[in-house]
């Protein structure tokens, strides 16, 4: 709170008088293209291209509801009675050392209780079936039908005593974008200093009991008021998959109804960059390294913060072995400013993109698959689901995943494609043989899950109408001309409603990424043109580039309780770009 103070104060002294009006100012006050500090912002040390294994995380370990103690609270959570958990999650938040990549590793001193050259400081999640911390923490694999409760420890060391140079160690786990009633959603005020936990209580209960309403892609990270940017910056984050009677994880499923899309229900890794199935989950973050191999971050700068190395799942530039085989691929913008234009290559021939299909937009299947996709965009917190047969190359073959957006600065993308060299290295396929008796037993069928129902425009019409302009002021980010105030409630629809929301970026050079807590939206139009292709789906982040402006539609449902809305750049997250609102009792 005290730097917020200091930027307002800060933005108060220095708009010139000149600029002769606010909204002119406004502009002025966002850094330079391409300037940015050598000291908090270095040139990461060198590091080798794909020679470090992909992580995959394993799953999150039931624990049974006897290891809870002090046992759950039923009446803390909503509705619990109607949705008694049947899984039980514990999770422990740590500081210690992460191996982001070898290169890097070897640079590091002794800190965190680990010797020098153990790796990079990081803050970490427990809960896997070995008790080991890692980041990405722990995958949360759940079925609708099968409530799940998590306590996570807030296990970090006092703010005096801890080694990472940047964040808060005071948790608010969000789980995006779970259909969560308030008190587990994550929502920022809602945090656990050290020594303390927070309980979430997962119903697994599709939105509004409509299984068209499934989500399945999602992913949890630290929500901390003020601190978000730097706490997942610092490694709180982890993924998320939730499977039904359709969507089932299991390629095999003799289910009629079952799409059996590619995979066999196995999480993790050998350690040597063979995954154990053949749904991979992969988060993106860029990071900065300083000269001793530890993440470094400018919190000064209010634009948004951007790495020069691409991790995937806290790797940098990984590798991984695959099969001549169909793989489904989630993958995430875990941010926190970077946006995407993912293009696969083989490497003996990076001018032709390989072609691969898309069958999910923000964790939410389409209605058919987006076929024959040579990119993929997505801003910060986006999840693009994507399927790539690799029977198309041979034995030996290497494919090269290459981000081809150029960002210069955290405002967002220039507009202009990375072409040759510049593109950036993000992972590394190698192509392996099948198995002797391995089959590919997966699918890519032509219809995946209908969308709900949007009413008819007589009566959109008569619903409430609201809308959501994300601007800038005083240095700082605003939602409606508004900074965050958690006392403030914005909105307030009241449950069994619904209705029509307009997001409009109000900046001429900056994107950004609108989230909403708890309900997904549907896109009614993008620019005044209705949606196609990968848009015409349920979302939860309308990733708005300059003067962009989309209008959705929104039900509220199954909860009641308090939410936020705001920009998942979360550099301008954390500087003010948020609102509350609320879901009444209907």
């Amino acid at each position: 709170m005290k730097r917020r103070k200091v930027l307002k104060m800060g933005a108060l002294l220095t708009v010139p008088a000149v600029f002769g009006g606010a909204k002119v100012a406004n502009a002025q006050l966002c850094r330079p293209t391409s300037y940015r500090s050598l000291e908090s912002e270095p040139d990461s040390p060198p590091v080798t291209a794909y020679t470090e294994p992909l992580f995959i995380p394993p799953k999150l370990h039931d624990v049974g509801v006897g290891a809870l103690n002090p046992p759950i609270d039923p009446n803390r959570h909503q509705r619990y009675d109607e949705f008694e958990a049947e899984k039980f999650y514990e999770q422990h938040i740590v500081e210690g050392v992460w191996n982001y990549h070898s290169d890097l590793s070897a640079l590091a001193p002794a800190q965190a209780g680990a010797p020098a050259g153990a790796g990079s400081i990081a803050w970490m999640y427990s809960g896997s079936i070995t008790g080991q911390a890692t980041t990405p923490g722990p995958t949360l694999v759940a079925r609708y039908g099968e409530p799940a409760f998590v306590r996570r420890h807030n296990d970090l060391p006092l703010s005096e005593d801890v080694v990472m140079p940047i964040g808060y160690p005071a948790i608010s786990t969000h789980l995006h974008n779970a259909h969560t009633a308030s008190e587990s959603d994550g929502y920022p005020m809602d945090f656990a200093t050290p020594g303390e936990f927070w309980e979430h209580h997962y119903a697994m209960y599709y939105a509004r009991n409509d299984s068209n309403e499934a989500l399945a892609s999602l992913w949890y990270h630290d929500h901390m008021i003020d601190f978000t940017a730097t706490n997942v910056y610092a490694g709180l984050s982890g993924m998320a998959i939730f499977y039904d009677d359709i969507d089932s994880g299991d390629e095999t499923d003799p289910n009629p109804q079952a799409l059996n899309l590619p995979g066999n229900m196995q999480f993790g890794d050998d350690g040597a960059g063979n995954s154990l199935g053949f749904d991979i989950s992969m988060i993106l973050h860029d990071v900065r390294f300083t000269a001793d191999g530890n993440p470094t971050y400018n919190v000064f700068d209010t634009d948004g913060h951007l790495g020069d190395l691409i991790t995937v799942n806290r790797k940098v530039q990984p590798f991984m072995n695959v099969k001549r085989r169909k793989y489904r691929f989630r993958i995430y913008d875990g941010g926190p400013s970077r946006f995407y234009e993912l293009g696969l290559y083989k490497t003996s021939d990076r001018d032709t993109p390989v072609s691969f299909d898309i069958i999910a937009n923000d964790g939410n299947l389409l209605e058919e698959p987006f076929s024959g996709a040579t990119s993929v965009i997505i801003g910060p917190a986006n999840r693009n689901d994507i399927i790539v047969d690799f029977s198309q190359f041979n034995a030996g073959d290497e494919v090269e995943i290459l981000n081809l957006m150029e960002q210069v600065n955290g405002q967002g993308p220039t507009g202009r494609r990375l072409t040759g060299n510049d593109r950036m290295k993000v992972l590394q396929f190698r192509v392996e043989e099948m198995g002797s008796g391995e089959v590919d037993a997966s699918q890519i069928p032509a219809a995946l899950r209908p969308l709900p129902s949007i009413p008819p425009q007589e009566v959109l019409d008569t619903l409430v109408h609201r809308e959501w302009v994300f601007d800038h002021d005083m240095g700082l980010w605003t939602v409606n001309g508004q900074f965050m105030d958690p006392s403030v409630v914005s909105a307030a629809p009241k449950q069994g409603t619904a209705e029509v929301w307009t997001f409009r970026n109000a900046g001429s050079s900056w994107a950004h990424p609108c989230h909403v807590h708890f309900e997904e939206c549907q896109v009614l139009e993008w620019n005044g043109k209705k949606p196609t292709g990968v848009l015409k789906s349920r979302k939860d982040v309308m990733t708005l580039g300059p003067n962009d402006v989309v209008k959705v539609f929104y039900r509220f449902d199954d909860f009641v309780g308090r939410y936020v809305i705001h920009c998942h750049n979360n550099v301008h997250e954390d500087n003010a770009m948020m609102l509350r609102w609320d879901i009444t009792p209907g």
